[in-house]
């Protein structure tokens, strides 16, 4: 079993930009002389607050990014086991329908030895003839009963849009 993926790296197509060094042309503090004479960072101005904004906000789009690529390689992943387990499944179902058939094919061979071959082939029909009418009549039967409309979504639906309208009552 393969471990999970890690993190996808930030692609190099949307370099973050260097951090300005405080004291420097457009950095978010500057020094400013204090009544003695020595230099104290001061808060940064309007333009450093939209760089400060901007920085946080390509940040956040990068996280957001890094989540939805972790989660496109997760789906992926469990996508091929599925699809693996599914591969498998129907294999099962084609070997069980292996089975049934040459299951009939003993029977019929066993019934050979007390009527004509041909009879032994005609009661085995039958018996499968009579299985699939039972099947077919219990699952049209059931059929009836399904309901493809989403009751209970459409009333909880109606029931959000009448509160939209009217959120107070």
């Amino acid at each position: 079993m393969e471990a999970a993926p890690d993190r996808p790296a930030r692609q190099a197509t949307s370099p973050e930009p260097d951090l300005p060094v405080p004291g420097e042309p457009g950095s978010p503090t500057r020094p400013v002389p204090d009544a003695d004479g020595t230099a104290s960072a001061e808060p940064a101005t309007d333009a450093s607050v939209g760089h400060l904004f901007s920085a946080i906000t390509e940040d956040v789009t990068g996280l957001v990014r890094d989540e939805i690529n972790l989660a496109k390689a997760e789906l992926k992943e469990e996508a091929v086991n599925a699809g693996k387990a599914g591969g498998m499944l129907a294999g099962a179902g084609y070997a069980s329908h292996l089975l049934v058939l040459f299951l009939s094919l003993t029977a019929m061979f066993a019934l050979a030895h007390a009527v004509d071959i041909a009879w032994a082939a005609l009661i085995v029909t039958a018996l499968w003839a009579t299985a699939a009418a039972v099947l077919y009549a219990r699952g049209r039967e059931r059929l009836k009963h399904v309901h493809l409309k989403p009751e209970q979504t459409i009333e909880t639906m109606k029931e959000d849009a009448k509160w939209a309208r009217h959120p107070t009552r």
